[in-house]
């Protein structure tokens, strides 16, 4: 994988890219919010203009004084000064008063009085007013045309325009205001531009697009590749990364990313550990028919703790082959033990016969003979299974050796719904538990462990009792997990999940009660396929 501290072919980085980006929405934004202020500005002012200038249209076309002075003799010499301090005070560009045929009466310029309005004058002449914006001979205006009346006849009519160059240079006057609101949105744009990008490069560590792309491409095939399941989690335990063999060991849904860890029904000692930001490495956990083993390890960057990496690997087979093999060394040990006790008599027989007392050798002899017969003959007779009297045997010359008692109870034919090695798998590791159960009481009371066999063709029943400290009321709910064991931190512990397993492939159960020995008592029940209706029977007896 290619080293990814830095940036190739000028790559800019993400937020650099983002700021940039956002700096230009935010000034085109900024600059058609003026444009569209000021066409809006322009807008009101014109209309504001046309309302000014029918209301005072109104007014004059309103006074009785005007009435009276078009149907007087020189309109004018009336009409001229009254029509200029309207305008004056009104602040308007020109109050002109005309007659129905729009000859002049009154003008700011004096040359244009008599001559002809310049303009519509729209239904005025009809009695209704009118407003328009149209060039005149004071230049664009925003012009009202409104009648004056006397007894419901139109004997005048009064124009009131405010010119557009007025108009422009109010809204010139208002700009400021409006460059200083888009000079401060503008600044409030740019500064959160700047804050989101800043966090933006913390949260991407200051990488190109193409460069995050390539990481990405590179985890995601790097997590398909590896044989290990892989969980990448962030610093609130939720799911961000997870390849495939850890969806299928894991059983995992198809969304898992972004759920929580806890939601997974993983082991709450994986979780835990997790949590606690600690490390830990090949931590052995049962899940259903699987042993898994886990490793975690806080992830960082730059000093900083951004989560945890979880690698998944499958034990089952191998921990299946390993119990066999412990199961077998268990008997080579036994062997051993009774190859050096029979070494003992051996030479104890010679010595006797070089002593001249064969009489005695061959005494010592045929009862050492008939003590191992009769025990290998007392197995052979309780239990038809040949490889399940083996074991018991060498566990038989185990428990000699360790100085523990072992009662066998009960008989078992040959034919049994369970396969020599799932039942020596059953057998070994419950007989190995309760010899390790035993060994925490040995200066205490005696050690004692009971094997009670029961079954036929149909059904089984394996009962293995012990005289150790037993099983505390609250851990026995809890007695699988992990393949749970008095000594779990030492790592061990897994026979029993080993039993579980056996027993759930089988649709049995195992139970876990107070033995009468002082100890505790794990039963199992197991029953043939074709009689299985259920999980199968169970409860201690």
């Amino acid at each position: 994988m290619p080293p990814m501290s830095g940036r190739g072919d000028g790559e800019s980085p993400v937020a650099r890219q983002i700021l940039l980006l956002q700096v230009g929405v935010v000034i085109v934004l900024v600059v058609t919010a003026v444009a569209l202020a000021a066409w809006d500005a322009r807008r009101d002012s014109r209309d504001q203009a046309r309302d000014e200038a029918t209301a005072v249209a109104r007014s004059v076309a309103d006074s009785p004084f005007v009435r009276q002075a078009v149907e007087s003799a020189d309109p004018t010499e009336q009409l001229q000064p009254f029509a200029e301090e309207v305008r004056h005070d009104t602040g308007t560009d020109f109050v002109v008063v005309m007659d129905p045929d729009r000859i002049r009466f009154t003008h700011p310029d004096l040359e244009q009085i008599g001559r002809r309005f310049v303009g519509d004058v729209g239904g005025a002449p009809e009695g209704r007013a009118f407003s328009q914006e149209y060039v005149g001979t004071l230049g664009p205006s925003v012009r009202a045309v409104v009648p004056v009346t006397d007894r419901g006849d139109v004997v005048a009519m009064v124009a009131v325009g405010i010119t557009v160059e007025r108009l422009d240079r109010q809204l010139v006057g208002d700009l400021p205001g409006i460059a200083a609101a888009a000079g401060a949105t503008l600044l409030a744009g740019l500064l959160g531009a700047w804050l989101i990008a800043r966090r933006l490069r913390r949260q991407t560590h200051g990488l190109g697009e193409r460069e995050i792309t390539r990481m990405y491409e590179y985890y995601r095939a790097v997590l398909s590749a590896v044989r290990e399941g892989l969980l990448l989690v962030d610093s609130d335990l939720r799911v961000q990364l997870v390849n495939e063999e850890a969806v299928r060991l894991l059983a995992l849904p198809e969304d898992v990313e972004g759920r929580s860890l806890a939601e997974l029904g993983l082991p709450p000692g994986l979780v835990a550990a997790v949590e606690g930001r600690s490390a830990a490495a090949d931590q052995t956990y049962v899940l259903g028919q699987q042993v898994l083993v886990f490793s975690t390890s806080p992830a960082y960057w730059h000093e900083a703790e951004v989560g945890a990496v979880v690698t998944v690997r499958d034990r089952t087979e191998l921990q299946a082959v390993t119990g066999e093999l412990d199961l077998v060394r268990g008997l080579t040990d036994s062997l051993r033990a009774q190859n050096h006790e029979a070494a003992n008599r051996l030479h104890t027989i010679v010595s006797l016969v070089e002593m001249g007392r064969p009489e005695q050798a061959i005494e010592f002899a045929t009862a050492e003979l008939q003590v191992a017969q009769g025990l290998a003959d007392e197995l052979l007779e309780a239990v038809e299974e040949p490889v399940l009297g083996a074991l018991l045997l060498g566990k038989t010359a185990q428990a000699a050796e360790r100085g523990i008692d072992l009662d066998l109870d009960g008989r078992l034919p040959a034919d049994l719904p369970l396969e020599s090695r799932d039942l020596v798998a059953l057998v070994g590791n419950l007989v190995d538990n309760a010899f390790d159960a035993v060994a925490e009481t040995r200066s205490t009371t005696a050690q004692r462990v009971r094997v009670g066999l029961a079954g036929d063709a149909r059904h089984l029943r394996i009962e293995v009792d012990d005289s150790g400290p037993g099983i505390a009321l609250e851990d026995r709910d809890h007695v699988l997990d992990r393949g749970w064991s008095s000594k779990a931190q030492e790592g061990r512990g897994l026979g029993l999940a080993i039993v579980a397993q056996v027993v759930s492939r089988h649709r049995g159960t195992l139970t876990v009660s107070d033995s009468p020995l002082g100890g505790a008592r794990f039963a199992v029940n197991l029953e043939s396929r074709e009689d299985a209706s259920g999980p199968g029977p169970g409860g201690a007896p």
